[in-house]
């Protein structure tokens, strides 16, 4: 493994536990030891090579695919990743909320888990898309479009849901 694919592999891996929020050594405790503190540092530091065996392990015990963990990968193998989705939240407050009440209520609960109150905007993933449109009884392109006209969305959203359901 060479050097910089090492130390790219490493910063997925380091990307991934403070995402979930875990020090090396919450990483030690949560998994009861399985996985040393300095080990798992070697790794994201790309000091020490991983095995793939070690690598499905590690990303078994993140929770995440192991192509999440594989550098110059992005998910489903796109060249490009499609567009952020981002909501305008001063815009979505001045919507009815008897067109927007599901999607202010799915805002707010994104922004309390994410402790984000920044009142402006908020990136949501394609997943939080699809739920949105089960919500509205709506295809996630129907309903881009319906948030688009709203203002809530920017006409960028629309090569976003295409590129999904392409």
């Amino acid at each position: 493994m060479s050097s910089e694919y090492a130390k790219q592999l490493g910063a997925k891996l380091r990307a991934i536990r403070t995402q979930q929020g875990l020090s090396l050594h919450g990483v030690e405790e949560k998994s009861q030891g399985r996985w040393k503190a300095v080990v798992v540092g070697s790794y994201e530091r790309g000091d020490r090579a991983v095995t793939v065996q070690r690598l499905a392990e590690l990303a078994d015990f993140y929770g995440v695919p192991v192509q999440e963990l594989l550098p110059g990968t992005t998910p489903g193998g796109a060249a490009e990743p499609p567009p952020k989705l981002v909501l305008d939240l001063e815009r979505l407050a001045h919507v009815p909320a008897e067109k927007a009440g599901p999607l202010q209520r799915y805002a707010a609960t994104i922004q309390s888990q994410r402790g984000d109150y920044n009142g402006k905007v908020l990136s949501i993933r394609q997943d939080d898309l699809r739920t949105l449109a089960v919500i509205y009884d709506q295809s996630p392109s129907v309903l881009t479009e319906q948030l688009i006209n709203w203002g809530v969305l920017d006409a960028d959203a629309r090569r976003a849901v295409s590129h999904e359901e392409a």
